[in-house]
């Protein structure tokens, strides 16, 4: 019948009476451009840009509520009963209202269309606003950001904090009547998103080992890598030789875990305590620039919604949205938060869940969502009294709340102490690198930062694990630990979060030595590290105790041990001289030393010390 009705050229029917092909579609239609073309920094997006098919990638900052779109409007005419439909392209649309139909108009009877809700066809419909990465802003701009038009299945995809990569159409906003002439001959613009991939952990910076030059290879597989990679960070920085090798692990970061429904981080918090002009601000700065993913703020300019979310209403829509903060646009890299200690207390409790549960609950103006803030915190503070106070403890020098401090895997207290060498390296260092704008010629060329983060983005691949062999080691160690803090009473504290601190410096050098396996060498290194770290904490008795020889400490260690008898185990001796500090080297010299000298004697095992 309607075959007829349509070769009858005698047959005259309105084109809003016949079905849309919107209305009878089943399928969605998206382009996908092709595998080879280079993604666009969104800055690059310009007016040559609008109707073509283009690729950027960024990080979602903003996603708006997921709503029906009207596509077609059907109508139904109150006198006749036909139906009328009506495509909508643009934003707004101006609603029919009389009848078209040829029954109506010859019967002249004006019938009154009315919107039917049913029977019209309605689309997902999101947006989202994604902003460049930190890398690609040029030094003092902002950064650029574009909107996105999400439909149908490809909606829902992205959270706020997501790195995403988008290929769609870039097309100017349709408006009509006054809108438009209001709006003159400047438009809106948007993108039509047609496919959006969620990034994995920096894959815009990941290459493989094959991408790397013969020489590149030959540096990586040198044995003094790990000491070359932590001077090669802020290499224009004297000194701090312990504290680089702390931000590179932090950099690396451990192995996540989820036994059981239970999350175990594996990212690395670190905190930086000292007094002013020991240049905390610029390893901090050098980190937020070798990192993929970072974000900067200080602790006076941000707020609790500013490093978590905000909710925010839409100027255009009226609708609200979630604005992902500065942890949330760091999620799976670092966030880097200066003067720490001059944030308010109400702002500073919100980064207790991040730090730990490595997420963020929003539970505001009817939003309940969890975000993801899966980063590695590096704070800098400064001392209450403007320098460090020896005779107070740290909570009093820093005034950084216990359950705060103890969420962070290293405390280095860096203290400007007047030392007639080290002032006059120190002086000629920054003297050399104010006059050539580079640091001074050394033992060793800095490596490239690009060659740094692409190693860095290779050890991320790897998944070490400890082995069974270690478990007794690591355990022993840890009680260890915990036996001198409370025979010491220091103001360090050692808890299970210590433990966890120890396998996760452990399974970064792992990684950083690229195996699958933590070794007994990782585990010592981390040990150290943390040894170290306390040792700063304890002010004038750390110092004392590093600026001894090595080997009169390890001798009254040792013989701590003894004094209940005339011999010790080998294995324990070892472990309690590594658990405070010192190297395997360092152990094996000693001892050679003072079996010369004939104070103690090791057996042809090496199983048991007996004091002569």
């Amino acid at each position: 019948m309607m075959e007829q009705r349509s070769r009858d050229p005698g047959a005259v029917r309105n084109p809003q009476n016949q079905y849309p092909s919107e209305l009878m579609r089943r399928f969605e239609l998206y382009f996908r451009g092709p595998s080879s073309s280079k993604p666009r920094v969104i800055r690059e997006v310009r007016a040559d840009s609008v109707g073509k098919l283009l690729t950027v990638r960024g990080i979602v900052t903003r996603v708006s509520e997921v709503k029906p779109r009207m596509v077609v409007a059907t109508y139904t005419c109150d006198q006749c009963g036909a139906e009328t439909y009506q495509p909508i392209q643009s934003p707004t649309f101006m609603p029919l209202i009389m009848c078209p139909s040829q029954e109506c108009q010859t019967n002249r009877s004006g019938g009154r269309l009315y919107l039917q809700t049913r029977g019209s066809k309605f689309i997902k419909f999101q947006e989202m606003k994604i902003q460049e990465h930190s890398d690609q802003v040029p030094v003092g701009n902002i950064p650029r950001s574009i909107t996105v038009v999400l439909e149908g299945e490809n909606t829902r995809i992205a959270q706020p904090g997501d790195h995403v990569s988008v290929t769609g159409i870039f097309l100017p906003v349709l408006r009509t009547g006054f809108q438009q002439m209001a709006q003159g001959l400047l438009s809106e613009t948007y993108l039509e998103a047609h496919w959006i991939v969620k990034m994995t952990k920096s894959e815009d910076d990941v290459s493989g080992a094959g991408e790397l030059s013969s020489e590149e290879l030959k540096q990586i597989a040198e044995e003094d890598f790990y000491e070359k990679l932590a001077a090669s960070i802020a290499p224009e920085i004297y000194g701090h030789e312990d504290v680089k090798k702390a931000l590179l692990l932090l950099l690396v970061g451990g192995v996540d875990q989820s036994p059981q429904g239970m999350k175990i981080r594996g990212n690395i918090h670190i905190c930086l305590m000292g007094d002013p002009g020991v240049a905390k601000s610029q390893l901090l700065s050098y980190i937020d620039r070798l990192a993929p993913r970072s974000q900067y703020t200080t602790g006076r300019g941000s707020s609790g919604v500013g490093l978590t979310a905000a909710v925010l209403r839409d100027s255009v829509s009226g609708e609200l949205t979630l604005e992902g903060g500065a942890l949330v646009l760091a999620d799976q890299g670092v966030c880097c938060i200066d003067e720490f200690d001059k944030m308010a207390e109400a702002d500073r409790t919100a980064i207790h869940e991040v730090m730990e549960q490595q997420t963020i609950s929003i539970a505001k103006a009817g939003i309940l969502t969890t975000l993801n803030a899966r980063c590695s915190i590096l704070a800098a503070a400064n001392p209450a009294y403007g320098r460090y106070n020896p005779r107070r403890s740290l909570e009093q020098n820093i005034q950084l709340p216990a359950a705060l401090l103890s969420r962070f895997d290293l405390l280095w207290l860096i203290q400007d102490r007047p030392d007639r060498d080290n002032d006059l390296r120190l002086a000629q260092h920054i003297t050399y690198v104010h006059q050539h704008s580079r640091q001074p010629p050394a033992q060793f060329e800095p490596l490239d930062m690009k060659l740094m983060r692409r190693y860095i983005a290779m050890c991320h691949e790897r998944q070490p694990t400890v082995p069974e062999s270690l478990a007794d080691y690591i355990t022993a160690a840890y009680v260890e630990m915990r036996r001198e803090a409370r025979a010491s009473k220091d103001a360090t504290y050692t808890s299970a979060r210590t433990l966890l601190a120890i396998l996760r410096l452990s399974t970064a050098l792992a990684r950083l030595r690229m195996v699958d396996i933590v070794e007994k060498e990782d585990v010592n290194e981390a040990i150290r590290l943390m040894e170290m770290s306390k040792d700063s904490l304890l002010g004038e008795k750390g110092q004392t105790a590093r600026t001894q020889r090595p080997a009169d400490v390890i001798f009254a260690t040792i013989r701590e041990l003894v004094s209940r008898g005339r011999s010790v185990h080998f294995s324990e001796a070892e472990q309690r001289c590594i658990s405070r500090g010192f190297t395997p080297a360092q152990f094996q010299a000693a001892l050679d030393e003072y079996e010369e000298l004939n104070v103690w004697q090791v057996n042809t095992s090496r199983t048991r010390i007996t004091f002569v």
